[in-house]
């Protein structure tokens, strides 16, 4: 029996923490599996265990976790959160100093880091900016339908400016761009809040959306895809408006895709974005060739459905990609349940249903769930990062960052299975590491196997603790 149980001893080492919660000690002992730990009880927060856990051909009755890495899934594009406007206006009122360390340590790539790589970030305001507002504003009974009054000022005051040094240090982070509304004039109620988007303007909104793409271009932020609407079943936020999906494939075959295609866009287009009960709403609009062919995939919230709904849409539609795009944690947050089930149902079980990435809402907020919109924000959002302005991690911080910090861009999702609720999610990196993530649904301590190309080691974990196993 392989005799290595983990979080079993390290107490007689000499261990100090940086400002991730990660330990560092003077001596680490040899291991061939690297392991970084978070426990409900917050007593471990992405904490590097100094333990050795070595591969043996040794066996025992424990419940075994097999990662096979000749079985492969989709390729993923990363783990991150959605950069709100409000999240952008907080990070960039720290002082200079302050605010390099927190975007290098959110984006970066050093020991304290935790490597995010994907972004979704509002096109025009989401209800966690300030106020609504879209980049072609106009007094009642006004029309631009050529977009000459179109701006992206707004964006300069603070989006732009984190964007820029998040970019700066990750140059090749995915950015998702979703909208929350198209500009009211070409609503059916000329308001932010709900009506739908005017046949009649279909391409003035297409064309919008290709000048917001090379206006951010312009600034060298590169839009990796974009959603034709956040939340289109869910007209009642601020900003917001109403879009079926037939009327989605519409603006996507007549307007959209073709605009894009003209300008030379390559920007993805992702339909949906919207909560997993509905998976006809995507296949709708896949069902529909002329407009399919203009789709990358379609992408998911999980406020309301099964996760397996992402699942249905690939077998309808197999050759298209899937992923995850918000979910919220309310505050005040209840540590060890959000991280149980936020780790379980998301981080493992959006990438077991095919996505290509896991993001969480929202970046940051101040101690109150500021800012947001009025009449129709999210008044109890807890960001993964509170500023106060004073830095704080919450639990979605940690979530992502037990992904974002090893599973980087470009790694492959191989196959592992899942046995006496420890549910799980490997990886295989492209230098060649494999990445298992594993939380214990049980209600007591878990002992198990991780079996790889015939050795096993053995661990342990906590009830509703999280781990990610590197080798």
């Amino acid at each position: 029996m392989a005799t290595s149980i983990l979080f079993a001893a390290c107490a007689c080492q000499k261990t100090k923490k940086n400002e991730t919660g990660t330990s560092t000690t003077s001596a680490p002992v040899k291991t061939d599996v690297n392991v970084w730990l978070t426990k409900g009880d917050q007593t471990a927060l992405l904490q590097k265990q100094n333990i050795a856990l070595n591969f043996t051909q040794e066996s025992n009755s424990n419940p075994t976790i097999e990662v096979d890495p000749n079985t492969t899934f989709q390729t993923m594009d990363g783990f991150g959160y959605t950069l709100t406007g409000g999240s952008a206006s907080l990070i960039n009122a720290l002082p200079a100093a302050e605010k390099d360390k927190l975007i290098n340590e959110l984006f970066g790539s050093a020991e304290h880091a935790i490597g995010i790589n994907y972004l979704r970030i509002s096109i025009g305001a989401s209800d966690l900016s300030a106020t609504p507002f879209t980049y072609n504003d106009l007094a009642p009974g006004q029309t631009d339908v050529n977009l000459e009054k179109f701006s992206i000022a707004k964006e300069q005051e603070d989006l732009i400016p984190v964007l820029k040094k998040i970019v700066a240090i990750n140059p090749k982070i995915k950015i998702l761009g979703s909208p929350w509304t198209a500009p009211t004039w070409m609503k059916t109620n000329g308001s932010f809040i709900g009506g739908s988007l005017k046949p009649e303007y279909y391409q003035a909104y297409a064309n919008y959306l290709v000048k917001y793409i090379k206006a951010m271009k312009a600034e060298g932020i590169i839009i990796d895809a974009i959603t034709p609407q956040n939340e289109p079943l869910h007209p009642g936020n601020n900003p917001s408006m109403y879009m079926e999906a037939l009327d989605q494939a519409n603006f996507i075959k007549t307007a959209l895709g073709p605009v894009f295609e003209k300008a030379g866009i390559s920007t993805k287009i992702i339909v949906y974005d919207h909560n997993a009960d509905k998976p006809e709403y995507p296949i709708t609009i896949l069902n529909d060739p002329e407009a399919k062919k203009y789709v990358d995939g379609s992408a998911f919230h999980l406020y309301a459905g099964s996760i397996t709904a992402l699942s249905k849409v690939h077998d309808a539609h197999p050759d298209k990609n899937l992923y995850f795009t918000e979910q919220w944690v309310g505050g005040p947050s209840n540590f060890a349940e959000d991280l149980k089930w936020h780790v379980s149902t998301l981080l493992i079980g959006a990438p077991r249903n095919w996505s290509k990435n896991v993001l969480e809402w929202n970046l940051a907020a101040d101690p109150n769930y500021n800012p947001h919109t009025d009449k129709g924000g999210c008044t109890s959002c807890l960001g993964a990062i509170t500023i106060a302005p004073a830095v704080s991690r919450n639990v979605a911080y940690y979530v992502i960052a037990h992904a974002s910090k090893f599973v980087k861009t470009g790694s492959v999702r191989i196959a592992s299975n899942i046995t006496d609720n420890l549910q799980n999610v490997a990886y295989k990196t492209p230098d060649g590491k494999i990445v298992l993530i594993v939380c214990n649904g049980n209600n007591s301590n878990t002992i198990f196997n991780i079996k790889y190309k015939g050795k096993m080691v053995t661990s342990s974990l906590e009830k509703g603790a999280v781990a990610t196993f590197v080798w």
